[in-house]
């Protein structure tokens, strides 16, 4: 079961309350009908403030309210690597494999900066650099790195600024229509007038499906 707090509820109502509930020590609600004595447990969350907001002249920004430590985290959580800083290498802020690394700066980074970091990563390795802007126009001469832009490459991965997140129920797509050979094939040995290939189908095709998997 998953429970949505958004106001302060969740630590002064039901946290308590579910902690009671475990401990056996609730006497209210279902648990003194079931004579509940207690057990299980539960995980509490508290979501983290939004990473993008717009600034004055309606440019999208890194929150203020991110230090570097979470705007590194959340990169690597949005980007599908596990948020694991080396205290060896300052540009390892998280791994997906053995061998390739994210680096999450809000740098402009220069020429200078991303030759020193292709060197230091070498080869056999790869690196997803995530950076305010770059200024290089060759990516190709550093084939060890990858760069992308933020907030711009976290834009694509979930909805920001909206207040409302209703779901949008919409309908599936039509099935695909069979090639022309297909339906030659499946249509060869029906009668040519129409009452009888309806009848046909109507034989083939019983509503409920064959009589033995009734």
């Amino acid at each position: 079961m998953i429970a949505i707090e958004v106001h302060e509820h969740c630590s002064t109502l039901i946290a308590p309350r579910l902690r009671k509930v475990i401990d056996g020590k609730d006497a209210g609600g279902a648990t003194s009908t079931v004579g509940w004595k207690g057990g299980g447990g539960f995980r509490y969350y508290t979501l983290a403030p939004s990473l993008l907001t717009k600034d004055e002249f309606g440019n999208w920004v890194i929150s203020d309210k991110y230090n570097a430590a979470m705007l590194a985290e959340a990169v690597c959580k949005l980007e599908g690597f596990t948020y694991a800083p080396s205290p060896d290498h300052y540009w390892q802020h998280g791994t997906s494999t053995e061998n390739d690394f994210i680096y999450v700066t809000t740098q402009t980074l220069t020429r200078e900066q991303i030759q020193h970091l292709s060197d230091q990563v070498g080869e056999g390795r790869s690196l997803l650099v995530c950076c305010s802007a770059y200024r290089i126009r060759n990516l190709a001469d550093f084939p060890n790195l990858t760069l992308k832009k933020i907030p711009r490459t976290v834009m694509s991965k979930c909805e920001w600024g909206k207040d409302d997140y209703s779901l949008s129920v919409e309908a599936l797509p039509d099935a695909p229509e069979p090639e022309p050979a297909e339906l030659d094939d499946l249509t060869a040995d029906l009668p040519k007038s129409g009452r009888k290939r309806r009848k046909v189908l109507a034989e083939d095709m019983p509503l409920f499906g064959p009589e033995d998997e009734q």
